[in-house]
């Protein structure tokens, strides 16, 4: 599985223990982020992420910010992504299992590094339920064909 990491400036300090946590689960990282506390844009380091995802370089995406809701924000303006912000081992959980979310986004400033091992096995280990989700996703599809 190939995953992209895109974190910005306040999530840096993450990056070594995301990047080491994937590759002992054997998944191949993008890294599109920062690499230290330079500062950089959030939206730039989602389209990125998003980009990969699209055009299907990666599987997955984590993205990171100081609360991860503007990378949330960013990411969820492209066409075909599912950014979902993961505070807790239930919402990386249900993230997948309900919103078949392709981006997990985590809070550089609360998340611990326990809880962001825990989520990140859960996430990409957890499968779409499809069912009633499936539903629900087609009308969030439609919503991003019929905007002008």
């Amino acid at each position: 599985m190939i995953i992209s990491l895109g974190l910005d400036h306040r999530a840096a300090h993450l990056r070594d223990l995301i990047i080491g946590h994937l590759e002992e689960l054997e998944f191949e990282v993008l890294d599109r982020g920062a690499a230290d506390s330079t500062p950089i844009d959030y939206p730039d380091v989602a389209k990125k992420v998003a980009k990969d995802i699209k055009t299907m370089q990666a599987n997955f995406g984590v993205l990171g910010c100081l609360t991860g809701i503007g990378m949330s924000i960013a990411a969820n303006k492209f066409q075909g992504i599912r950014a979902a912000l993961v505070h807790s081992e239930e919402d990386a959980r249900l993230a997948r299992e309900h919103n078949d979310a392709n981006i997990m986004c985590i809070a550089g400033n609360s998340i611990t590094p326990e809880l962001l091992k825990k989520a990140l096995d859960i996430f990409f280990m957890t499968e779409f339920e499809g069912g009633r989700h499936e539903r629900r996703l087609s009308k969030i599809v439609e919503f991003e064909f019929s905007q002008k």
